[in-house]
């Protein structure tokens, strides 16, 4: 999951981004709002979180613009004040939900899962896919009752693939979700993590889960491609 993170409080900034990474989600940061809202427009992200005060532009004018240019990404507005008219002018103007600073980064996390789940119609943190179980919260996962240990990267892999069973993946695609800004396309970075990935998911079983479609990417199946 790729998140943009539009926060000019580098301590803010730096803190949420290194304690959604151990999280496994990828971020971007812009320290203002003219860079964050043309990041929104170029990139594809799974979730923004939006400060209100931003410099150059203010997060209620970067808001409304996202939603005038029909980006329906899920937006986690942030302010340092708990105020009814500001929380209600926000969801009024297409905010998703709000929290005020100074906040604790585990309900952060909780409105995020709550936001991504409600956006992707998963209804559980539990993701069960072809005898495969994965824990979202505890970030655990299994085959047919074998645990399976994977890192971080190889964890947010997986859980893209079983939020789209039986859709083709593109190299594209899965580099927007599951890598920054900074993600060289040219590397084989995606290919040797698909690589690990199935020497752990597929191994030892009968069927491989995870199947490469000739010239356009991956699929997370159990029927023969």
């Amino acid at each position: 999951m790729r998140i943009l993170l539009i926060e000019d409080d580098n301590k803010i900034s730096a803190a949420v981004s290194k304690g959604l990474k151990a999280e496994t989600y990828a971020v971007d940061i812009a320290s203002d709002g003219i860079t964050g809202e043309h990041l929104a427009f170029t990139n594809s992200y799974d979730l923004i979180i939006l400060d209100i005060m931003l410099p150059k532009q203010d997060g209620w004018a970067t808001l409304v613009n996202l939603r005038k240019e029909k980006i329906l990404t899920p937006i986690l507005m942030l302010t340092a004040l708990d105020d009814v008219d500001d929380k209600i002018k926000g969801l009024n103007e297409g905010a998703d939900d709000y929290l005020t600073k100074p906040f604790h980064f585990g309900e952060l996390l909780a409105r995020i899962r709550s936001l991504i789940r409600r956006k992707s119609e998963v209804r559980s943190s539990i993701l069960e896919e072809y005898g495969v179980k994965l824990n979202l919260e505890s970030h655990t996962a299994f085959r047919e009752e074998k645990q399976i240990n994977l890192s971080a990267k190889e964890f947010a892999l997986l859980e893209l693939f079983m939020m789209n069973p039986n859709k083709i993946l593109s190299r594209e695609t899965i580099s927007e979700h599951l890598w920054d800004m900074n993600f060289d396309p040219h590397s084989n970075v995606i290919e040797s993590f698909i690589k690990f990935l199935r020497q752990k998911i597929d191994k030892d079983f009968d069927k491989a889960l995870i199947q490469t479609v000739r010239g356009s990417g991956y699929i997370f199946t159990d029927k023969e491609e």
